[in-house]
Parts: C-alpha cells; structure tokens; sequence
C-alpha cells in the first residue's frame, strides 16, 4: 500500500467508537475464560509491511480503527488509554484523533533518527505495561514481525522480558473484529458487488473460448480475469451501473482467481491455477475483490453438456446452500450448523457424505480468513449478528460414469458466497448466477446427433447456445429420427417424476415435524379465559339498584338484575342472548346465559374457569311495565357495542409495537419519491404525497396535510415493483411482516402508485388540436405516453433498488412476471394472477394477494375435467391454522401453465375433479396432525383423484358397452323388421277381400309391440315411463 502523506483524513468518530467497542468487549470479558486471557495490555507492532503476506491481524487491527496501514508503528492499548509509538510525521496525521465528542484518552509518542532518544521513549512505554502488579501482556506472537524499526524495539524489550507474561491475544482481536458495523457492512456490500460483476465477465469469457475452441490454459485465463481490475484501459468494470459510486483507487484482488477443469480439482485454501489447458465439461472458478481494504469472495461452477445425474447434484447443491443459509443466525453454534448439514446429505443422498467439504467457509472481513471462525465440526462458537462469512459447500471427487472423456469421469461442484449473519437466515452479498439456468449450457446441436457416436469428443462448430432451461422449452427437434427420442423424458413425465419426488420429501418432512411424539407447531391457539369485572366495589353500583329494578349501566357494561331483593351484576360477555314476548297485557323478558356444553355456534369452545360450577342458565321476567321494552332495547345496544369492540379487541390482537423510524438528521433525504398516492389512502381528502428513505425505514407523509406514514425495514418481508406496461398504474407495493394501523384499520399491504395515463397531463395549451385531428396526432399522443410510461418505470425501478440498497440487503426487488400469469377469482372479481421469484401475487387494485410460496405446504387443482371452461386452485399452507386459498375461475386453457409453474417452485400439487370440503379437512388434520401423516398424509387426494378417473373410465365404458347392445338390437330389430314386412306383404296379398274393421288399431299394435319386447329383452322397455309411451304414440300416429 503506499506510504501515507500528511494530507491523509482521519475518521476520528470512527475510530473512537470502534475503540469504545473493542475497551468494552475487553472489560466485560472473564478475567479467566475469554479470549482476552485477563491480559491489563495490548501491544501490537507493525514494522515492514509485508506485500506478500497482507492478511495480518495487526495490520488488519490498525485498518480497522485508523483506516490506513502505517508502518513503524507500536500501538499499546490499554484500557484507561492508548499509546502510539510512531515517527514524527505520522504523529502530526494522529493529532487528527483528537477531536469530537466521547473521546478514548490517546497519547502520542514521537520518535526520531536519535536512537538514545528512541530508547527513552521504548523505556517508557514499557514502564507503563509493567505498572501495577498484574504484568500480563497480550501480543500476536504469530507474527514476526521483521525491519530495522523491530529490531530497534526487540534490544529494549528483551530486557525486561522476564518481568512479564506473553500470552496470545489474537483470538481477543478476532471475537472483536467479527461483528461489522453499518459502515463495514456497507463497504463489503460493494466489494461484494465488484465480485458478482467479474464473475459475470468470467461466465462469458469461458463460454466464448469454449465457443471458438481456442485453446488456454487455467493461469493464462486467470491473469486475463485479473487484469479486468487492475487494467486502465479496460474501461468496462467502472461503465456498469451498479459500479458508478466505486473508487476503483481502493480495489484489489484478494488473490489470483483460481481457475480448475479437467479433473483435477483442489477445495485447499492454497490451491491456486495450474498450467493446464481449460477443459470443457465441469469448469470451477472463485476470486475475491476487497475494497477499502475489506474482503468478498464468490465462487460458481459452469457445466457444459452435463448428464442428468450431474444436473441433480448440483440441485441438491444448491438447496443444501439454502438450508444452510436458514440455519446460520445470530446465537447458533457453528458446529451444530455442520451437523446439521451432515445429517442432511445423509437423509437425502447418503452416497455424497464422504464427497463433502471438510468445513464451510470461514469468517472474513479486513482479513480475509479469520482462523477463529472456522466453519467446521470442532468450531463451538456461536454465530453473532453483523459477522460476514464466506460461505463454501460442494462436493469434491464425484464420479461421472456415463463420461465420454476421461477427463470428464471425476467432477466436483461448488458454490461460494459472501454472506452476513443476521437474527433470522444468513443474507448473501453475492446472490446471481448461480442456479442451473444460469451456469448449464449445451454444446451439442442438431447437426451433431448422426456423428455423435463416431466422434464422441469432437467439439461443435456452432455457437455455444443459451441456458439449458432455455433449450429445453425450445419448440425444434433435437435430433433427426423418432428413434433417438425413446430415451428422451417428456414434460409431462419429468413434471410427474419431480411431483412424486416432491410428494415423498413432504410425506418424510411430515413425519418428521409430527412423529415420534414431536409437539406439531401448527396447533390452533386455545383461547385463554378472560376474567370480567363489572365493579370494583359495592360502593361503584349505581344509586338505582335501591329500587330493585333492571338497569342497563352502559358505562361498565353491565346488567343490574334484582334476585332475590338482591341487586346482582352480570357482565355483558357473560349474556348469550335476550328475548321479548308478549302475552296480553304482560311482557316477559328473557335472559339466557353462556354456560358449559352449549351448542352455541361460535361460542361453542368458549373457555370457561371452573367449567365444573355452577352456573344460571337463564332468568324471566314478567311485567305490565311498558318501560320493559326499552330495558329489553338498551341490552340489545349494550351487546351491540360490546360485540363490536370485542372484534376491535381481537383484531388489535397482533399488533406488534414497531420501533421508532430514525429520520437522517441535519439534511433532508436525497433518495425521495414525489407525487404518489398511498392504498389504503389516508384520512381525508384524496391528495399526493412525498415518500423519503431515511436510515431504518421509510416515511410517506403530504405536504397538504399533517398525516405521515413511517414502515421500517425490519417490518417489510417483500417490496414489488410493477411496471406500467399495460397497467394503467405504476406501484410499489410493501407487504409487511407485521401488521400496523393505517387509516384507523390493521393492513399488512401498502401500496404507493403514480397514474400513468394522460389524463392528469393538460393539453389545454395546444392550440394545433383545435383544428387538426388525424393519424399525425394520434402517432404524437402515444410515442409521448410510451416516453412517458418508460420514464416511470424507470423512476420507480430505481427508487425501489434504493430501497433494497439502503435496507443492507434484507430486501430485494421482486418483480410480477405477467408472461406466465393467469385470470382467476380469488375474492369477488376476476383479476390477473401473477407469479413473482418469491410470491404469487395481484397488485392492481384492492383487495391486494400476497402468497408468500415457502409459506404453501400443497396445491390442489379442482373441477379438472373434460367438457369444462374452468378449473379452481386451492392453496393449502404450512400453518394449518391458516384457512386455506381459494382461486375459483381459472380457465382451463392455463392448466398446463398453472401446472408448470408450481412445479417450477417445488410445490407439490394434487388434482380432482370435484371440489372438497377443506374447512372440515384441516379440522380432522390439525385435531391429530401426526395420525394424519402416519396414515399417508397427502396421498389421499392422488387416491381420490385416481378413484374420480377410475369412476369416470368405469362409467364412459359402460357407456360405450350399453352403445354397443343397442346397436346389436337395433340390428335384429331391423332384420326382424324386415321379416315381419315380407310376411305382411304375403299375408296382406291373401287377405284383401276381408274388410278393414277386422284389423287391429294403432294402440293394440303399440300394446303387442311393447309385449313382445318385454319378453326379448327383459324389463328393459318396461321401465320406460307412461310419458314416453304415449310420446311414441302420438308420433307413431
């Protein structure tokens, strides 16, 4: 690093509070088990900055509260004060220390080119370590240190080397260098986003060598990936957008992008490129960036041509890294996150265990491998929230037996990601371009297909082709002949393998969450009994009670009833109903009371204290008192009320007290969003309003009224942009975590939008439209609202990825994806449906939907059959007390899309053909959850679905059976018919001199012909009802 000049700035704020921080963690430590060993001083020496060897604790100690590397220089920490030992010049720089507010006491020791000088100065310093009687001094005797300026300190210290105690205080400087501050985090952040950028730049330059079959070997290509941060004339990495804020002056590479194909594959932290030329098949690359100092590192794999088996792996690769990001969280041991990955493999895929990594990662940060923070089995640790981790799981020596090429017969697979602890999951800096679309690609073309036995390792000759998810949904044929496709799995097959696949993992996690005595987490809460008090005292009755008469005390809500020339009290909530009749000239009153056992619709599980008392079931009361009427009226207003705010009690139920939204002081916020609208809308009249970033959180309020509206970004679970593309609204729209109070009502969604129509623009001004009307104007009215929309989505994109920027990462902009969204009702009207990354959504207009898709636990598809338009879809979720989601009306020309699309997000779907009863099933479910899965969980709807396609072939069958009867009756009837009419012929030729009174009428004939069927075929005809008979009369005549 270059030698520091006089004009350097130091952060005296910072370097007082991570100070403050480290005196802190060193008092509150155990004298006796801690990493600081209850040393009373710290010394830490910097000579010779050693380039080979940057990543040192002491250096990483000074970067860490000065920001600078300085050489020469000996920091002794104590915990009343700290010293610095340095040259002049540099002690001119450190008076910058002094100042601000909360100051750490810091005393500064000049040395000189007078050597005795320097001795006294040494001499003094030792003095005050040795002071008092405990002389236990903490050093990084790791290091070793080496230069003219150590051997100058070592000849003093080593003489008074006997009167104290070395011991090793590195471990200390690592627990107080883990956690990272908003400022840290914020710098990793970047250096993180450098990574992602060049390991984007890589991806492409490894397909187009592959491409153009040019040869290079790992080092060469390691150097030219390197080269795109160091080289000046590369102007590339500083043009992307999301590097414009980088001072690319303060980058540098880690170390050398390790580069590995071919077989050979090396997970050692000192693996480094060999000479050996680049081999397509599996090709694994990582390389760090650090910024300002601080460390990222991200690792991918690329697959070309792989084999099935192959592309299953690097899946399961993949969820693994997903699990593993939910169990790593502030207060969790190290090593069980381990176990837990252990027992994992060896539920799922036993045969990959021994093929694991040896440890996960490690923590990082100025250094880049802080030794203290292993991610391995040994490690009992915790994790603390703020600690950023370089994440690395794969799989080492794995066996390719279909391979072609030797080379390709023993592959390995990794993913590498910088990652920060946080009180919930791990949240990764380096997300992208690490799911199998994005790192699969296929060589192979359909002019390769009659070659491709002969010449096994011939390299294609067209260009490498998109992601292999792409070349699947591809519409042209693969090879040339029927033959070659027997092989080939279709859609539907692979979507009802990965279904069965899918319904066995939910049936194992089933059993696991229920079985075996497990407390199930999905129990609906029991309501608590609450305790009623209608008066403190005797003395608070009201004065009327004297008079022994019913009083309705609206103000404690209580009836006043007399028993017994007694005044008793009954609280409202203990009244179930009240009735009025009337019998001549007397009015009875009826009081009926909750007790035990009732049936009583919702009030049936009501709780009660001592159910095993006594209680008053009802009371009567009779009187030709008209005043009757009103008492029975103000009970009814009484119930009403107390109703009512017992549903705002309940309501109010799970509100949670947010934290206070910390507003940026001395400036007003420079990322604002103008001129929207908020839904819900806020009291009042119709009026736009100003939404500003602030440091926790957002602020929404109007310039016109005193109403604001403040989320933070801890209580945000999702943010969606939506564009204006044929929408007639662009929205941002926030789904909570925790419901608040907006507008006087509870709500979880909150929307802000701006029309995108013109019809808020005026064009009154124009005097050209008074008199010209025709295509020109048209054409002008829609590029302006094309120009017009784009600018929108363009303001409102931008302000959300402020958003996710300034939340550190906790938010990520989801976007709907309308190509693959379908209509569907899942309220009242008929609305688009859209699938988003992380959700399933309608955001247009209110009432919002918001699905979260790791919250379903199934999908079932109703009223699947042929000969209707629609189909319904119902989403059962993981919190069985949770009523499931009804979406009716979809058509059934998207049940193809809809199916795609659930199993594209691993959820496992069922279909019928009629609709179920779900309130009644997740009531038999969640009474014994786990006798529900021991007895086959889910399996009962493919059994359902199975008997409804069974019943509907048996039924078609016998259809088609009865069809062919008939034709056969049809048949004999017709031969006999004809028979019937030679005979006829004959005897009507023998018969013509007798009159036509002798033959029989048109009802006979009927009554004969339906005799002699009765005896052909049975009962058959007998069945046939008296309508029809006289039906076929009436047309036979």
């Amino acid at each position: 690093m270059p030698e520091e000049k006089t004009e350097t700035r130091l952060d005296a704020k910072t370097f007082h509070k991570r100070v403050r921080h480290f005196l802190n963690a060193w008092k509150t430590s155990s004298p006796t088990d801690s990493p600081f060993q209850g040393v009373n001083a710290i010394l830490i020496i910097v000579s010779d900055i050693s380039e080979e060897n940057p990543y040192q604790k002491s250096t990483a100690f000074q970067q860490w509260i000065l920001g600078y590397e300085f050489k020469d220089t000996i920091i002794v920490v104590m915990q009343d004060k700290i010293h610095f030992v340095v040259r002049e010049r540099r002690a001119e720089v450190l008076e910058q220390l002094k100042q601000g507010d909360r100051q750490v006491p810091i005393e500064i020791h000049k040395l000189s080119k007078d050597v005795s000088n320097n001795h006294k100065v040494f001499e003094s310093i030792i003095s005050k370590i040795t002071e008092g009687d405990q002389k236990k001094v903490g050093l990084l005797l790791k290091e070793k240190p080496s230069g003219k300026f150590y051997d100058e300190w070592l000849n003093v210290f080593d003489q008074h080397k006997d009167n104290l105690e070395e011991v090793d205080i590195s471990s200390g400087i690592a627990t107080a260098l883990a956690v990272k501050d908003e400022e840290e985090l914020r710098t990793i952040r970047t250096a993180s986003k450098i990574s992602i950028t060049m390991m984007n730049r890589f991806i492409n330059v490894v397909t187009t060598i592959v491409d153009d079959e040019k040869e290079t070997t790992h080092d060469q290509l390691s150097d030219k990936i390197e080269n795109i941060l160091y080289s000046k004339d590369d102007k590339w990495l500083s043009s992307q957008k999301t590097l414009q804020d980088v001072d690319f002056e303060r980058t540098d590479i880690c170390y050398a992008p390790i580069i590995q194909s071919g077989g050979n594959y090396n997970f050692k932290a000192t693996a480094q490129s060999d000479n050996n030329l680049l081999h397509d098949g599996t090709i694994l690359c990582s390389l760090g960036v650090r910024y300002k100092s601080y460390c990222s590192n991200i690792g991918r794999t690329i697959l070309i041509d792989p084999t099935k088996d192959q592309e299953k792996t690097y899946e399961f690769l993949l969820d693994l890294q997903r699990r593993l990001l939910e169990w790593i969280k502030d207060g969790v041991k190290i090593s069980d996150v381990y176990k837990k990955a252990l027992k994992y493999i060896k539920m799922k895929r036993p045969e990959l265990v021994e093929k694991f990594v040896k440890n996960l990662g490690h923590g990082m940060g100025i250094e880049f491998r802080e030794s203290n923070y292993i991610l391995n089995l040994k490690n009992d640790k915790e994790f603390q929230a703020g600690m950023v981790l370089n994440l690395f799981t794969g799989f080492v020596d794995l066996e390719n037996p279909k391979a072609t090429d030797a080379k390709n017969k023993i592959y390995a697979l990794w993913i590498i990601d910088t990652v920060r602890v946080s009180n919930e999951s791990a949240v990764p800096f380096t997300e992208g371009n690490k799911n199998l679309d994005s790192i699969c690609f296929s060589l192979k073309d359909a002019n390769e297909s009659e070659q491709e036995t002969k010449k096994a390792n011939k390299r294609p000759t067209k260009p490498v082709q998109a992601p292999r998810s792409a070349a699947r949904k591809s519409t042209i044929l693969k090879t040339k002949f029927r033959s070659e496709e027997k092989d080939e799995e279709s859609i539907e097959q692979r979507r009802k393998r990965h279904q069965e696949e899918l319904a066995a993992q939910k049936q194992a996690d089933g059993l696991a969450r229920f079985g075996n005595g497990v407390d199930h987490t999905t129990k609906q809460p029991q309501e608590a009994f609450r305790k009623f008090e209608s008066y403190k005292r005797d003395t608070a009755l009201p004065k009327e009670v004297k008079e022994l008469k019913i009083i309705v005390d609206q103000r404690n809500e209580s009836v006043i009833l007399p028993v017994f020339g007694f005044a008793v009290p009954f609280h409202i909530s203990t009244l179930k109903n009240v009735n009025k009749s009337e019998e001549g000239e007397y009015i009875y009153l009826r009081l009926n009371f909750l007790t035990p056992g009732q049936a009583s619709g919702k009030k049936e599980d009501m709780p009660f204290d001592d159910p095993n008392a006594n209680f008053i079931r009802a009371f009567t009361y009779r009187s030709t008192d008209p005043l009757l009427a009103d008492i029975y009226k103000g009970i009814l207003d009484l119930k009403k009320s107390a109703a009512k705010k017992e549903a705002e009690r309940k309501e109010m139920a799970d509100l949670i007290q947010q934290d206070k939204l910390i507003e940026l002081k001395g400036r007003r916020p420079t990322h604002r969003l103008s001129d929207v609208f908020v839904r819900p809308g806020l009291e009042g009249k119709r009026v736009p309003g100003e939404l500003e970033i602030h440091e926790n959180g957002l602020r929404y309020h109007s310039h016109r009224t005193n109403q604001k509206l403040d989320i933070l970004f801890s209580n945000i679970q999702h943010l969606f942009f939506q564009p204006c593309d044929n929408e007639l609204i662009v929205l941002l729209h926030m789904h909570l975590k925790n419901p608040v109070i907006h507008g006087k009502k509870k709500t979880k969604d909150i929307q802000f939008y701006r029309e995108a129509s013109d019809v808020q623009f005026d064009e009154t001004g124009n005097r050209k439209r008074k008199f010209r009307y025709g295509d020109e104007d048209e054409l002008g009215a829609e590029q302006e609202e094309r120009r017009r929309r784009t600018l929108l989505n363009k303001e409102f994109k931008a302000f959300a990825e402020k958003i996710s920027e300034s939340s550190e990462g906790s938010l990520d902009v989801d976007i709907p994806f309308r190509d693959i969204g379908f209509q569907g009702v899942p309220f009242r009207t008929n609305v688009l449906l859209q699938p988003t990354t992380e959700c399933f959504v309608h955001l247009t207009d209110p009432p919002f939907l918001v699905v979260t898709i790791t919250d379903i636990e199934i999908a079932h598809l109703e009223r699947v059959q042929f000969g209707l338009k629609n189909f319904d879809l119902v989403f059962i979720f993981k919190d069985y007390s949770r009523s499931p989601l009804h979406i009716n009306t979809i058509p059934m020309n998207q049940l193809e899309n809809v199916k795609d699309w659930l199993d594209s997000v691993d959820v496992t779907f069922y279909e019928g053909t009629q609709n179920l009863n779900w309130s009644q099933i997740m009531k038999t479910i969640n009474q014994d959850p786990a006798d529900f899965y021991s007895q086959g969980g889910w399996s009962f709807l493919k059994l359902h679905s199975e008997n409804d396609d069974s019943d509907d072939a048996s039924d078609s069958a016998s259809e088609y059976q009865q069809s062919e009867d008939e034709f056969e009756e049809s048949s004999s009837n017709e031969s006999s018919y004809d028979d019937e009419v030679s005979d006829n012929a004959v005897v009507q030729g023998s018969e013509t001199e007798e009159s036509d009174d002798s033959a029989p009428d048109w009802d006979e004939l009927e009554e004969k012909a339906r005799r002699a069927d009765e005896r052909k075929h049975g009962t058959k005809r007998a069945t046939d009802s008296d309508e029809e008979l006289e039906k076929n009369k009436r047309v036979r005549r």
